[in-house]
């Protein structure tokens, strides 16, 4: 370490205020004391790790859960000081993690870079833990110091050995017990989430190695990437047929430095990513506002210079099918400044400036040195107008006259009584059979019900010209009352519930992928919002006289066979479809509240949700086969 290097030490930390707030309004600190809370606390310890990271001091973090309920994060970074601060009479390693607003994120020269704005982690952990522990290596000593709901209860000790197990020469590793008085909907985390935390941190700091341990159930996994946002370009872009080699430049200006990954693939789906010092800016922001102003120039001033378009000019919308893009902003975090409590969307002024430079130096010189990728790039885009003309034009000729604005609805739906969307539901049924078993079956009080005749288009790769045009799909829009694409209103949908009901056999399951294809694709806030369902008709009808039982699985009904029929004197009907219940049938098993069993529909994980639809219903042959091959085993095969 040289003598220009910043020192992290005891007069590196500063402290603003006191920690009892915390314990009486914690989600004024982490937004909520549901799992969303828990997992807001994994990911304030992991991010103060990353921070250490970013500075250049560690090149390693585990994230294990533990057996007992704990989650514990080691760094190999250099250690929070324990030096005493006379101010205080306390080291500085208790100050950190007792006081709100203590650290070194307030000292700009220890961390320039940081993914936290108001240093409030790992104290904010600590008072909503029952349990923590804190292990810090530095100089060759492990010194240790527990508490309980931030209280300290042991002084700062050097001890033989490390109980978390520190790596390295030096690092820190907290653990940490969730309090269930606070977090009462559990404290138990899905590690698929702290696996996200760690893969898209990873992306974000190239050469760190990210490990994640269970202990209970053995699971380890680790990420490292050399290749940054590059790497996570091409895993966005996994199983897409992509049109060019991703684009990559970074610059900076003053102290502010951005990277941009651009690719572009053969969809209609934009996947565009913002990230502020590893935090996710999913609302995006002013780098990303500076970086569409900018690929709108570039492209139109080099479209018109190469001739490559006439008089026809590109607008931001055209720029956005098929593009795969990653914007990574590093700044100083004294500087930071967001708006809402979420970190959600930057609002530095300074940084639009900024990103349209450096996106517009940066593009400008690839399009001169790759004429050819260039050229591909722009015709795409220009095939993206076409498309969106043609969709105007179908949004004019097609839905305006389908009556999507006005009152008229298709015929073939049988509406409900009931006219407010929270207390009413829509059953989307496979067929005129079961349609109209469903009809006569359901409550007509509060339950609407429309079949759709036969497979629906496969609206993957489809526009909104060709979606209009398919009749079935027309009539959905119609029925949910809220238009679509730039028509869409959210608050007119007619239906809080929209139950997709199919056969239980490979047509209906493909049937149900279709509906949900579209429903994804181009009315993706209806799924967002929770409102799709799938139901779940029996597969069996197990019965002997007036004894009757339903199954929904196998599973279920060698159970009911085996509590009701020991004596094996009973009759089963295996259920091909829902046309061969009769509506009283189909009522009982798969309509009424009170009985029946619904899937919702929940994407937590947009970008997996979206490779997923494309690896099932895209062009891509070879990514199916292979989950097909890799599933094949966990078919239920009706031959």
């Amino acid at each position: 370490m040289n003598s220009n290097t910043p020192r992290y030490d005891a007069e590196s930390v500063v402290v603003l205020e006191g920690l009892e707030p915390v314990r009486k309004r914690p989600g004024m600190y982490i937004g909520s004391t549901s799992l969303e809370g828990v997992q807001e606390c994994l990911r304030e310890i992991v991010d103060n790790a990353i921070d250490e990271a970013l500075a250049g001091y560690c090149n390693k973090i585990i994230v294990r859960f533990e057996e007992n309920g704990y989650y514990s994060i080691i760094d190999n970074g250099r250690g929070i000081p324990v030096e005493m601060m006379p101010k205080y009479g306390k080291s500085a390693l208790e100050i950190i993690l007792t006081k709100l607003h203590a650290g070194a994120k307030f000292d700009a020269k220890t961390y320039k870079i940081s993914g936290g704005l108001h240093g409030v982690g790992s104290s904010v952990v600590n008072a909503l833990s029952i349990h923590m522990i804190a292990e810090i290596m530095r100089d060759g000593k492990i010194y240790r110091q527990e508490y309980r709901k931030g209280t300290p209860v042991t002084k700062v000790t050097v001890v033989p050995k490390s109980q978390i197990g520190l790596i390295n020469e030096s690092g820190t590793a907290i653990s940490f017990l969730p309090d269930p008085e606070i977090f009462t909907t559990g404290t138990t985390l899905d590690p698929v989430r702290a696996l996200k935390l760690l893969k898209e941190r990873a992306y974000l700091t190239p050469g760190v190695l990210l490990e994640f341990e269970h202990v209970k159930t053995e699971e380890k996994k680790g990420y490292f990437f050399e290749g940054g946002i590059v790497s996570l370009i091409e895993d966005v872009n996994l199983g897409k047929k992509v049109l060019h080699q991703p684009i990559y430049f970074k610059d900076a200006k003053g102290d502010i430095e951005i990277e941009v990954a651009i690719q572009y693939n053969d969809s209609i789906k934009e996947t565009l990513q913002s990230f502020v010092n590893v935090i996710n800016t999913k609302e995006g922001g002013t780098h990303v506002t500076g970086f569409r102003t900018a690929l709108t120039k570039v492209v139109n001033d080099y479209a018109k210079k190469s001739g490559i378009l006439k008089n026809e000019t590109l607008t931001g919308d055209d720029t956005k099918d098929g593009m795969s893009a990653v914007i990574y902003v590093k700044m100083p975090s004294t500087n930071l400044q967001f708006e809402g409590q979420t970190k959600a969307k930057l609002g530095n002024t300074e940084v639009q400036t900024i990103a349209y430079q450096i996106v517009k130096e940066g593009l400008e010189r690839y399009l001169e040195e790759h004429p050819d990728e260039s050229k591909i790039i722009i015709g795409k885009m220009f095939v993206t107008q076409q498309a969106r003309l043609a969709a105007k034009a179908a949004r004019e000729s097609v839905i305006r006259k389908s009556a999507l604005e006005g009152t008229t609805l298709p015929g073939k739906l049988a509406d409900c009584q009931e006219k407010d969307p929270d207390k009413s539901e829509i059953f989307i049924v496979e067929g005129d059979s079961a349609g109209g078993s469903a009809k006569n079956g359901r409550d007509r009080k509060f339950q609407a019900i429309l079949p759709l005749r036969g497979k629906i288009l496969n609206s993957e790769k489809s526009y909104l010209d060709r979606v209009m045009k398919f009749k079935e799909l027309r009539d959905l829009v119609v029925a949910l009352g809220t238009g679509i694409a730039d028509l869409y209103n959210y608050e007119k949908l007619r239906y809080g519930k929209i139950i997709i009901m199919t056969d239980a056999d490979v047509d209906g399951e493909h049937i149900m992928t279709l509906i949900l294809t579209f429903f994804f694709r181009h009315l993706p806030d209806i799924v967002e919002k929770g409102h799709i369902y799938i139901a779940q008709p029996p597969l069996f009808k197990i019965y002997r006289g007036k004894q009757l039982f339903y199954a929904y699985n196998e599973e279920e009904q060698s159970q009911i066979i085996k509590e009701h029929f020991a004596d094996n004197s009973y009759s089963i009907q295996r259920y091909k479809g829902l046309g061969e219940m009769n509506p009283d049938q189909l009522w009982e098993t798969t309509m009424n509240p009170v009985h029946r069993v619904l899937r919702r529909v929940m994407v937590e994980d947009a970008d997996e949700a979206d490779r997923t639809f494309t690896m099932l219903m895209g062009e891509e042959v070879p990514p199916r086969k292979k989950f097909i091959q890799t599933h094949a085993r966990m078919a239920n095969l009706d031959i």
